[in-house]
């Protein structure tokens, strides 16, 4: 099966700045006992996903295009950029934020444990 992905605009992402554009890959239906988000998301300049908690689950973001900061567990901060991974570990809490000029693009997949 081919099919297109879908794109959700969604506002304040866990409280986060702005529009969070979520490219569905696969919808949680399709994830089905494995997980409940595997997307493309896009972040324009000053725009962020709020600080949230993970329990249950895990979820590595892949950086894709663009620069940012990815505010950790323990709120250290550090600036990410294209080919790394931010490990969000089961019970830990975290955002990311697009403080740069250009669109922030990263690859993320929540799957249970």
């Amino acid at each position: 099966m081919i099919r297109n992905e879908i794109c959700t605009d969604v506002e304040h992402l866990a409280g986060g700045k702005g529009t969070a554009h979520v490219y569905h890959i696969q919808s949680s239906e399709e994830l089905g006992k494995a997980g409940r988000l595997y997307a493309r998301v896009v972040l324009d300049p000053g725009c962020s996903v709020g600080w949230h908690q993970h329990v249950g689950e895990t979820e590595p973001y892949y950086i894709l295009k663009g620069e940012g900061t990815f505010i950790d567990n323990d709120k250290s901060k550090t600036i990410v950029t294209s080919g790394q991974i931010c490990t969000i570990e089961n019970g830990h809490y975290h955002s990311i934020e697009n403080n740069g000029s250009e669109p922030l693009e990263f690859m993320a997949l929540i799957y249970n444990l």
